[in-house]
């Protein structure tokens, strides 16, 4: 019976992306998510986190996203560009339109101050404050794998779309 539980364990891995332009905190969260058996993709900024949104063949159960992201270098946008780099909240947001179900988990260091600067009510999203222990981070992660991933409703669409509400 153990051998079936092992081979079924293996094919359903949940699988979570990991976005934050820290390369240590990636490295970290991806050590100890692996270590309690998930499937970890790495991504330093919004634009290599949306390419594997949009390019991965198998499905990203959670995004769990640095809310402050800045660009690694300054980039001058221009409309072809499909893979911008925004702020973890709207990542959460583009991620969340392009990979239908997928999960959402936010972490900053100074969450209030950030949460309030991209008008997120604290409580409306999972959000980890850093630093983080390992049975912290690996528990919420469960926790919200547990929920039914959030559903987007843009409201706003005449200031840019930028205002969404998150249903959990």
């Amino acid at each position: 019976m153990e051998g079936h539980l092992d081979s079924h364990s293996r094919t359903e891995l949940p699988t979570i992306l990991v976005v934050d332009d820290e390369r240590s905190i990636v490295q970290l969260c991806k050590a100890l998510l692996e270590a309690a058996g998930f499937h970890v993709l790495e991504a330093e900024g919004s634009s290599e986190a949306l390419k594997i949104c949009t390019q991965h063949d198998g499905p990203i159960d959670l995004l769990l996203t640095d809310l402050v992201l800045p660009p690694p270098d300054f980039q001058l946008s221009s409309t072809g560009n499909q893979f911008p780099h925004v702020n973890g909240h709207q990542l959460a947001v583009r991620a969340a339109t392009i990979r239908n179900g997928l999960h959402i988990m936010l972490m900053s260091g100074n969450p209030d101050k950030e949460l309030a600067s991209h008008g997120i009510k604290r409580g409306s999203l999972p959000f980890v404050v850093k630093p983080f222990g390992k049975d912290e981070l690996v528990q919420m992660v469960r926790e919200v794998l547990a929920q039914p991933a959030p559903a987007l409703n843009q409201i706003g669409n005449n200031q840019g779309g930028s205002d969404v509400d998150w249903f959990g």
